[in-house]
């Protein structure tokens, strides 16, 4: 009996083997795996500085993966819809196998590669690979899109407990004369002399990969999970899961993590609620960028378009290079520039100094954001973003102005998060470790500070940046939403 035609199984947002629908697809075929390195369609979009090093080493341990199980993986630089149907037509494979995406670029040359496939007699399946549920079967009960959250997840939890995750092949089938790859060194994704290393700490801090997903989300089911709905908060504690970019390479599925919190905490809905809302607010975030593609660039509150931004480039390189003079937002900045991630509190707080007190366009820092994290996701970043500047759908209010100050010593009272990033603050004392300025002249010379020198006095003063802030907002009263 003579083989079944090939599969193309084409990894994009799903760089594993367990809970791969498209893999599950080819089963009992011979497969080819392919990765294409595309960039063109992405733009700017494409994936960034950060994000690049993550994936090199990904595509390193899937390669790794796929070759013990019997089929390599294939790396190809180009256009999709040109390697694509290119590598199906070598391998005689009579269908292609992909996780769906929901980036505008990504769907834009889905329906490219489908068309080229279709010329030649061949199709392009995708599968539900990177969320719960796709985007288009979420609709309100008048069939719309939602806008809020709260209706959202509602909605969701009345479809039910997502499907089971499919377990990972045993064995491949290789796909016969397949042709000759790229070396994944020959696409320098990692910082390239003479260039300084600037991700030398990253591989301290992750593991890329499959296995390095399963080992992250092992250590949040063994302790941190319980303690979620506080100890997120802190970040001078492991009180997140920092699954965000094995979730955003599809090291581990949305499914995987959802089962795995549930029997991790099995009957108690409450205590595991929390950490679902998290994944649940992610898939929110998909599904606004579905139905709404301008998201990245453009406010979503229409009343929000002429808002009357200040930029300024010394303001907006003090707060990349974590020296705004507000220790937790700086100690935030310099974890991103050093780690390639920073902790989802923080994240907020630096976000609202930015868009706030500095009046510097969300644009603005969702850009630095996009370059400087490993877990880039154009869905998640640009939401987050819309969030925290009032522009969002659902987003918190512009009037609500966090209190650097007051937010440090709330979620880091002893300063172990801004001694660790902060160091030349680390002698203080814990009352003025968030308030350098205010401290009198005796203790600051005892901690062997200057300010001004060792560390900035703050770039804007509390009450000053909250007066702003106000007074610009106030400059949007009166201009109503347009009708829906």
């Amino acid at each position: 009996m003579s083989d079944p035609p090939p599969a193309l199984i084409w990894f994009r947002q799903d760089l594993r083997l367990a809970d791969n629908p498209a893999l599950a697809a080819g089963t009992g075929r011979p497969v080819l795996p392919v990765y294409v390195l595309d960039d063109a369609p992405a733009g700017r979009w494409a994936p960034a500085g950060a994000a690049r090093w993550w994936l090199h080493h990904s595509l390193a341990a899937l390669g790794e993966a796929l070759a013990a199980c019997g089929a390599p993986l294939l790396l190809a630089r180009g256009r999709a819809e040109i390697v694509i149907p290119a590598l199906a037509d070598a391998v005689g494979a009579t269908e292609v196998l992909a996780g769906r995406l929901t980036e505008p670029w990504a769907r834009e040359r889905d329906a490219r590669v489908a068309e080229a496939l279709e010329a030649a007699g061949r199709s392009l399946r995708l599968h539900t690979s990177t969320l719960l549920r796709e985007p288009p079967t979420v609709l309100s009960g008048s069939g719309k899109p939602y806008t809020v959250y709260g209706p959202f997840a509602k909605s969701m939890a009345t479809r039910g407990e997502p499907e089971a995750p499919l377990p990972a092949p045993d064995r491949l089938r290789p796909a016969k004369d397949a042709p000759s790859g790229d070396r994944l060194e020959d696409w320098h994704l990692l910082p390239q002399p003479p260039v300084p290393d600037w991700a030398a700490e990253f591989g301290t801090i992750w593991t890329p990969g499959e296995a390095g997903a399963e080992a992250r989300l092992g250590r949040f089911l063994a302790g941190p999970v319980r303690d979620y709905a506080v100890n997120r908060n802190l970040p001078g504690i492991e009180g997140s899961s920092g699954l965000s970019p094995h979730l955003r390479w599809g090291e581990v599925s949305p499914r995987q993590v959802w089962h795995a919190v549930r029997e991790a905490i099995p009957g108690d809905v409450e205590a595991a609620r929390p950490f679902l809302s998290e994944i649940l607010w992610r898939e929110f975030s998909y599904h606004l960028l579905w139905h709404r593609p301008e998201m990245p660039d453009v406010p979503l509150r229409e009343r929000f378009a002429p808002f009357p931004w200040a930029p300024d480039a010394a303001l907006l390189r003090a707060w990349q290079r974590g020296r705004t003079g507000y220790p937790i937002v700086d100690a935030g900045m310099r974890q991103l520039w050093r780690h390639g991630w920073m902790h989802n509190r923080v994240r907020m707080i630096t976000a609202s100094l930015l868009v706030k007190q500095l009046l510097q366009p969300w644009q603005e820092g969702s850009a630095w954001f996009w370059d400087t994290l490993v877990d880039a996701d154009l869905a998640s970043n640009s939401a987050s973003w819309q969030w925290i500047a009032g522009s969002g759908t659902d987003a918190s209010p512009y009037f609500r102005v966090f209190n650097p100050v007051l937010q440090g010593e709330k979620f880091d009272p002893k300063g172990a998060y801004v001694r660790r990033f902060v160091p030349e603050l680390a002698a203080l004392p814990d009352r003025w470790l968030h308030r350098p300025w205010e401290a009198p002249e005796t203790v600051l010379a005892e901690a062997g500070l200057s300010l001004g020198r060792d560390y900035p006095r703050p770039v804007v003063l509390p009450e000053e940046g909250r007066r702003r802030a106000l007074e610009a907002f106030a400059t949007l009263r009166g201009r109503a939403e347009p009708a829906a």
